[in-house]
This record gives structure tokens, sequence and C-alpha cells, in this order.
């Protein structure tokens, strides 16, 4: 009787642990697949001040550093390891370390969050570009290019190389082919102002490679894919090759004196965005030579490519987000997530995103929003600064390690 009522209560026992860890497995408050990823970090700084804020969105936390400058423009690499502070006002530019290094199926922690010790010097340094482990700026300054390879960015007394090309000082801009030639603008005056109207195609020791072979009436924005280049120009979207061929793909009838000063690349759903505030966002198709709306509207805010290069996420001035799955050219999700900001507003809410968040600044509060795409209702507030002035996303799309 004793061993029945033994196997009984053993037998009960086993259930009730069995149910138990059930139920704890079910109850898990935060779903892997739910969360940032895990070598995601955003990196925000100051208009007024030099603090400089490292996040780690998973845990909310925040790691704080020194900028040499306050209010510089901030980018990340294409590896994703470093950041960028690019400041033309004090011709300097820093280097950022998350200590992370992407392997494909996993990232390796290489050292602490630092700041490098490469900086770079040139003249009035503008625009920023990475390929590969190379990081390039266009100095205004001077027409130049300054470029550093990662390899030597912990390099104490390290500095970027200029390469001298034979332009004058103008806002300029440059990609990079997968050849290792650079595509430059370079400016003839036919048009006044700072705006190029040129584009030559350069080797690494500055000599011409491919002279331009359409002059247009101004250049502003521009963006790649490794075998062809994209310039934003009042005459048309000028198409540059790796080989040298140029063209010009026209802009939609409607558009009339508007021109797209921004170009976007979404290396996830091989496509190019254009964008201009004064008619919206659209889709380049450098094949067909067609542009086709992604979204008409003068009330966009901002217009970024996520992290991935999937999605094109548009912010608009009344504080509702839109984002579009730029493979199919469709809306995947709409919702508002934050206050109305006028147009007049000197300083306005900057965005990033993941595929899995959106990442706002608020200038006025000092904080940092973490939105989550599946639920924008669901909002966490990161404090950062006084006076948050710009955001780059680093890191890796990531959870696993080695």
């Amino acid at each position: 009787m004793k061993s029945n009522l033994f196997k009984t209560l053993l037998a009960l026992g086993l259930v009730l642990v069995f149910s138990s860890c059930e139920k704890d497995k079910g109850e898990d408050p935060m779903p892997v697949d739910d969360a940032e990823f895990k070598y995601v970090r955003i990196l925000v700084n100051d208009e007024s001040g030099t603090e400089l804020s490292l996040i780690d969105p998973v845990k909310l936390s925040v790691e704080k550093f020194e900028a040499k400058f306050p209010k510089s423009a901030l980018y990340g690499t294409q590896a994703g390891r470093f950041g960028a502070l690019v400041n033309g006002a004090n011709n300097h530019v820093q280097l950022f370390d998350t200590g992370f290094e992407g392997h494909g199926d996993h990232v390796d922690t290489k050292g602490t969050p630092k700041l490098a010790a490469l900086i770079g010097d040139g003249n009035k340094p503008t625009h920023f570009k990475s390929k590969g482990d190379e990081i390039i700026t266009f100095n205004d300054g001077d027409g130049t290019l300054s470029i550093a390879n990662e390899a030597d960015f912990h390099a104490t007394g390290a500095k970027m190389t200029t390469i001298n090309a034979g332009n004058v000082a103008h806002h300029g801009a440059m990609t990079k082919f997968d050849n290792g030639t650079y595509a430059i603008t370079e400016k003839d005056g036919s048009v006044a102002g700072v705006l190029p109207e040129r584009v030559k195609i350069i080797d690494v020791s500055g000599k011409t490679i491919a002279a331009s072979s359409i002059q247009t009436k101004g250049i502003h924005g521009n963006a790649t894919n490794g075998t062809v280049s994209l310039f934003g120009s009042s005459s048309g979207i000028l198409v540059v090759e790796q080989n040298g061929a140029q063209r010009l793909i026209a802009h939609p009838a409607d558009f009339e004196t508007a021109w797209f000063g921004s170009i976007l690349e979404a290396k996830g759903a091989g496509k190019f965005i254009g964008y201009t505030a004064a008619k919206g966002a659209y889709l380049i198709d450098v094949t067909a030579n067609t542009v086709t709306p992604v979204m008409a509207s003068t009330d966009i805010m901002q217009a970024k490519v996520d992290y991935a290069g999937n999605n094109l996420v548009i912010l608009l001035h009344s504080g509702e987000v839109r984002i579009f799955d730029l493979k199919t050219n469709t809306l995947k999700v709409n919702g508002n997530v934050i206050a109305s900001t006028s147009k007049e507003e000197t300083q306005k809410p900057q965005l990033e995103a993941t595929t899995r968040y959106l990442y706002v600044t608020q200038p006025k509060t000092g904080e940092l929003l973490q939105i989550d795409i599946k639920n924008l209702a669901k909002i966490n507030k990161i404090k950062v600064s006084a006076t948050p002035y710009r955001l780059a996303i680093l890191g890796m799309e990531s959870s696993e390690g080695h």
C-alpha cells in the first residue's frame, strides 16, 4: 500500500514540476525576436556640448564619452564597427569604436567602446562615405578627399591621407566603386555658387581615369551600389558607371524646378531612392531609367533607409511615421509616434531605424525614443544629453556571439 501511495505521489509531483516548467516557459516577458539585436548600438551627440552617448538598446543603458567638438555630423561605417564624427567647422574627423567585429554568422567582441586614435584634419570635411574598411571624406575647403583604413584607426598619431584630384573648393561629394576608383564632383565655374557641375573618376593617387562627359547645372546628394553611382542634379539624375559612362535620368514631368538633393541606397532591397522636400521620396530604377513615387508629399521631415536597407522610413512633420517595403514599394506600417513639429523649428527630431525599432531624438527634452515597429504605441524614453543633435546606428543586426 505504501509502495502504491509513493508511486502516486511521485507521479503527481512530476506532473506539477512539468506544469510549472511549462508555465514559466510560457511567461517569458521578452521573446528574443521582440528585443533589439544584442550587437546594435546607438550613438548620439549634442548640439551645444561635447557629450557623446552610447546606448545599449537592449538594456536601455547609456555610456558616456567626450567628443572633441559639439554639433558634428554622425555616420556609421559600412562594416558597422566604427562611427565617424565629422566636424567641418573645425576641420576635424573623429572615429568611435564599438568593439564589435562582424563575421557573417556571428559577432566577436574585440574590446570595450572607445574613441579611436586616428583623426582627420582636412579642409572643411563635409561629405562622408565608407567602403569596405575604408572611410572617405570630401573636403569642401579645397576639393580634396581624405581617406583612412580601419587597420590604422587605433595607431597613435595617425591621420587621414589626402588625395588631391586637382579640384577647386566647392560643396562636393564622392563615391567609391568596387574596382577601387572614386567618382568625385568637380566645379567648372559654369554655375554661380558652391555646387559642382560635373563628376569625374579618379584613382587613389588623384589621377583622372575618366573625364566628365556631362555638364549639369548643379549637383548635390549621391549614393552608390559599387558598380553605378547616382548624383542628384538640377539637370536630372546623373548616373555614373565605374567604366566612366555617364547619362541623365529625367525627373518626373511635374517636378518643374524641383530636383533630388538627397540620394539614398537601399542595399538590402537593391534600390536607389531620391528625396526632395518639394516633392517627396521616389524610387529610381537605373535599368529602366524611371522614377516612381514611394510617397509624394511636402510634409516629410525625415526620410531614411533602415539599417538593413530593406525599408524606407518616413517621419512627417505631423508626427506620423510610415514604413515602406522597398522591394514591393508598399506601405507596411503607419501611425503617430511623436507630437507635431513646426517646419520653422531650427533643430528637428532626427530619425534612424533598425529592422525592429525606430530611434528618434527629442531635442527639447534631451531624450532618445525607442519605438517598437510591431507596436508603435510601445515607446521607451532614454535620457541622453541636454540637446541631442544627431544619431547613428552602429554594430550589427545580430545576437549571435562567438
